[in-house]
């Protein structure tokens, strides 16, 4: 390689999604006087994934509101962008990264924040149009076409990702059927109180959803045309537009080939180290250690990538760490929101505080007798104090009577 000439302290970000852009521009907040580069696969610059499902779907928002900061930004901060790039090699003993466009980067930090991609579904028939997955902004254009000509969505997945998408297609008046192959949604993420609640918020807008159900392939009656899901029992599902959203997998190429441990995910210290010198990795790609929960998490979220963004910056440039935040996570469903607080699948006992009927409800997950999550429905004075007691470790019992709330729920 013949690398370029970078002053000292360049740091070179590799992913320009939540992760990466907040990294940039923190690192450039907390004082880092050297160069910045983010070099993003997509030819824009980072934007605001989570609101392609809601707003953007619903084209109640235009592309200048999908930015985090004010078009410009980054040139007034310093921060060169490298759209439409990918970085195919790293020489970690020269500490240099080659781009797709033979140019080289010298780098005295380098940071992995490539994110997640969708797992793929391969099926008879998937090479029709009106298939989408949704991961970028040119999958959101593509769904956002399918959703004003489609009669019926059919998703595939029952996911927080394909159940935001269907109250989505569920205000603009699409017909959703939704395809999950366990026997209810959300069995990785939710606890059965809280998947049960969403299956009757969705089955009360006219969502079907078909459990333990496996599609066998996508029929059409033309080659541009889809008309029906063939299922894998023989039964047959109308449909005009297909979403596949079956999960994410962590894009780890890079790192793997350093020679890195990838285990379901790069593995990084509580400030997103890796075990090489100089890399460092954040945001969806990575497992990291959480405080007060063993082992290693992956998270794809966007409170977890913004504290990653946030430790790591203050690593690299030498500033004071900021305390460790209780892993948080949020879903807006039609006039629903649900947050979350802690790692639900780590506790022991659930207790239910509220009544699901009204709308307005809470359940608590509880480990050794102490709160480690809590799932909060249209309560956001339930779901602050339970990030504050879960932080603060505060013990919980079945009456919760230790965590404070201004405003106690009702059955």
């Amino acid at each position: 390689m013949n690398p370029a000439q970078h002053p000292q302290g360049h740091a070179v970000i590799i992913g320009a999604g939540h992760a990466g852009g907040t990294l940039a521009a923190l690192l450039r907040q907390y004082g880092h006087p050297g160069p910045i580069t983010v070099v993003g696969g997509e030819d824009l610059p980072p934007y605001l994934r989570p609101r392609l499902s809601r707003a953007w779907l619903q084209q109640a928002m235009g592309p200048d509101e999908l930015l985090p900061r004010p078009a410009g930004a980054s040139a007034d901060q310093a921060i060169a962008l490298r759209p439409g790039m990918r970085a195919m090699a790293i020489e970690p003993g020269s500490r240099q990264v080659a781009l797709n466009d033979g140019s080289v980067l010298h780098y005295e930090h380098l940071v992995i924040a490539t994110g997640s991609a969708p797992r793929w579904l391969v099926l008879p028939g998937d090479e029709r149009p009106g298939i989408t997955y949704l991961r970028t902004m040119e999958d959101a254009q593509a769904l956002r076409v399918h959703l004003q000509t489609a009669r019926c969505l059919a998703i595939i997945g029952g996911g927080y990702a394909g159940l935001e998408i269907a109250s989505t297609a569920r205000k603009l008046g699409v017909q959703v059927r939704i395809i999950e192959r366990e026997g209810r949604l959300l069995t990785r993420s939710a606890s059965p109180q809280m998947a049960a609640h969403l299956l009757q918020l969705h089955a009360g807008q006219g969502v079907e959803v078909h459990f333990n159900a496996a599609v066998a392939a996508i029929q059409g009656d033309s080659p541009t045309r889809i008309t029906a899901l063939w299922m894998a029992d023989g039964s047959r599902l109308e449909c005009d537009a297909v979403l596949i959203g079956v999960g994410a997998a962590p894009c780890m190429e890079l790192a793997q080939s350093l020679g890195l441990d990838c285990a379901d995910g790069i593995a990084v210290d509580g400030e997103g180290r890796t075990a090489m010198s100089g890399i460092y990795a954040i945001g969806d790609a990575t497992r990291r250690p959480l405080a007060g929960y063993p082992g290693l998490h992956r998270l794809e979220s966007v409170p977890s990538a913004l504290e990653q963004a946030r430790r790591a910056a203050c690593a690299i440039t030498g500033s004071e760490l900021p305390a460790h935040e209780t892993p948080w996570f949020w879903s807006d469903q039609y006039d629903t929101r649900l947050q979350i607080a802690g790692l639900p699948g780590q506790g022991d006992q659930t207790v239910l505080r509220g009544n699901p009927a009204s709308g307005r409800f809470a359940v608590l997950h509880l480990r050794g007798g102490q709160l480690c999550a809590a799932e909060c429905v249209n309560s956001p004075g339930e779901f602050m104090a339970a990030r504050k007691a879960i932080a603060a470790t505060h013990c919980a019992g079945p009456g919760f009577p230790t965590l404070p709330s201004k405003a106690p729920l009702t059955s």
